[in-house]
């Protein structure tokens, strides 16, 4: 089977989102590993003084850094697409009043146009009907 070309390019693209995901997915295990891996070599009290719960609430915390720097952008742009999709709306609840707005002045024009049209008929007929006598 051959796809057409937009659908070639939207696999690729998703490959290629598919791929990003997994190397952001293994960056962060990697990050964790070695933090784990360094949190069990560590002494009761390391070298710098610090406990192994404080090495550990600094891993936490370069976690947490590292999960907003990613998570981040996507946020944002979420945020940007939400606000757009409620921009649209508005303005297809706006449009959708506006289109009802005409409908009504239609539908009162055409009413307005077949009394007009019934009573020229009308007319019609009465000056015909006295000739024809």
């Amino acid at each position: 089977m051959n796809a057409i070309p937009s659908e070639k390019e939207d696999e690729h693209e998703i490959a290629d989102n598919l791929a990003a995901v997994t190397d952001v997915e293994a960056g962060i295990r990697d990050f964790v590993r070695n933090d784990i891996a360094y949190l069990r070599k560590t002494p009761s009290i390391l070298s710098n003084g610090d406990t192994p719960d404080a090495a550990a609430e600094a891993t936490v915390n370069n976690v947490n850094t590292l999960i907003q720097r990613v998570a981040g952008a996507s946020a944002n742009e979420i945020d940007t697409l939400i606000a757009e999709l409620e921009g649209l709306r508005a303005f297809m609840h706006q449009e959708g009043q506006r289109v009802q707005r005409e409908l009504a002045s239609f539908a009162q024009l055409s009413q307005t146009a077949m009394k007009s049209t019934r009573m020229i008929a009308d007319s019609l007929a009465q000056w015909k009907r006295p000739s024809e006598q």
